[in-house]
């Protein structure tokens, strides 16, 4: 069974973004990649962040440009409507 990390949930949170851009430190890494591997929620969490990235720039890029998927139809709506709200 692998042995829980020293770093906690809340801990990994806080160093995703970092985490995702291949910027954090390599003893931070090593240990949020050791939490990664015995906590599933943690997993799944990075996995939506992941994917919630991939969305976002999918669909802010420019039209010329192919995306990396299909976007939901839900997404394209949550869009128009936060920008016919001028967000």
């Amino acid at each position: 069974m692998i042995s829980p990390s020293d770093m906690t949930c809340r801990e990994l949170i806080d160093f995703i973004m970092e985490y995702t851009e291949g910027a954090l430190a390599a003893p931070q890494r090593e240990e949020f990649e050791r939490h990664l591997s015995a906590c599933p929620s943690c997993m799944n969490y990075l996995s939506s962040y992941a994917q919630t990235i991939q969305l976002g720039k999918a669909a802010f890029a420019p039209a010329d440009q192919p995306t990396q998927g299909p976007v939901p139809e839900s997404l394209r709506k949550a869009i128009k409507a936060a920008r016919a709200q001028g967000m």
